[in-house]
């Protein structure tokens, strides 16, 4: 499963939806246009400009963290209390490293992510290339890891076809595997966090979550990006 790098609205993970266009007189689509580099350069610039202009990009290379995500888990964990000294940290979907960066500088103990893109090295952490659905992955992340972990993160959000009812079904689906795993691998007592987004959980989900976990909240960064439906359902208390 090819997971987004820590923010949805990256360009590069983004599919563009193109309008619908009209035909000319003589059939040929005028929309053909819209398909030159064109239209790349100008998404481009648009993507170019927003960089330029976020504040959280800035301070992310001012501060050394490879993506502005990690100032959504700074934000989770100043709310929420969740990194502990010593503690262990299972970040699926971790790359670029973002979430990992902050897990390490707040104390914890021990941190693996997985991804299926490759992550480069953030010692002292375990970062593996892979699936983790696979089914021996909850064993290679335990293993790493040296025993169950106090939290698990989940930053992960699925690539967009385009296509509201699809987009729907592959968050919610991406966000039930996570909550899987948790609900799996941690022990009494631990948190889950994972990205959601607004109205893309279901019930289902949420009442999941509630079952195995002591309290469940939805919380908004600062940091995400105005007009992202973005949010981050946080699980206490592992049951």
């Amino acid at each position: 499963m090819t997971t987004d790098p820590k923010d949805p609205a990256e360009p590069a993970r983004k599919r563009m939806v193109r309008a619908p266009t009209r035909g000319d007189a003589a059939g040929r689509s005028l929309g053909a246009r819209l398909k030159t580099a064109d239209q790349k350069s100008m998404s481009s610039q648009l993507w170019l400009n927003r960089q330029i202009n976020d504040p959280y990009v800035k301070a992310a290379k001012t501060m050394g963290y490879r993506s502005r995500a990690a100032f959504k888990l700074a934000e989770i964990d100043d709310r929420f209390h969740l990194i502990r000294p010593g503690c262990r940290v299972i970040d699926l979907g971790c790359a670029p490293g973002g979430w990992v960066q902050v897990a390490l500088e707040r104390g914890a103990g021990t941190v693996v992510g997985v991804d299926l893109l490759i992550t480069e090295p953030l010692p002292p952490a375990v970062l593996i290339e892979g699936d983790f659905t696979a089914d021996d992955m909850i064993g290679q992340l335990l293993s790493a890891l040296g025993g169950a972990p106090d939290i698990v993160l989940s930053d992960m959000a699925p690539n967009t076809m385009g296509h509201r009812e699809t987009d729907h079904l592959r968050i919610v689906g991406l966000v039930e595997l996570a909550a899987a795993f948790a609900i799996e691998a941690l022990p009494r007592g631990g948190a889950f966090v994972t990205k959601a987004f607004q109205g893309g959980e279901t019930a289902a989900l949420l009442k999941l979550l509630k079952a195995n976990f002591t309290d469940v909240k939805h919380f908004k960064p600062k940091s995400s990006r105005t007009g992202s439906s973005e949010l981050y359902l946080v699980a206490l208390g592992r049951k």
